[in-house]
């Protein structure tokens, strides 16, 4: 499969995009009193509502990694390939 170079700057930017949004939101989840058994953030075990969240960011940045060095391999094979 061949990617045209605006695709594959499209899933460089989504690559990008996981990676600025999905941290940020783990440390929402971390400073939420419901991800600690205790109540209170830091204190107690964690939670199922801190381990769902963990997976789900997990599985998001693994995603999202994925897709934006699939839109760097496809912006690097692009600019290799002679233009007809």
């Amino acid at each position: 499969m061949v990617l045209s170079r605006g695709w594959s700057l499209f899933l460089v930017g989504v690559g990008v995009w996981t990676w600025v949004i999905w941290p940020r939101f783990a440390v929402a989840i971390w400073n939420d009193p419901r991800a600690w058994s205790a109540g209170t953030v830091g204190e107690g075990s964690p939670t199922s509502f801190f381990w769902v969240h963990a997976l789900l960011i997990a599985a998001s940045l693994a995603i999202g990694t994925t897709v934006g060095v699939l839109g760097v391999r496809g912006w690097l094979a692009s600019r290799r390939r002679p233009t007809a």
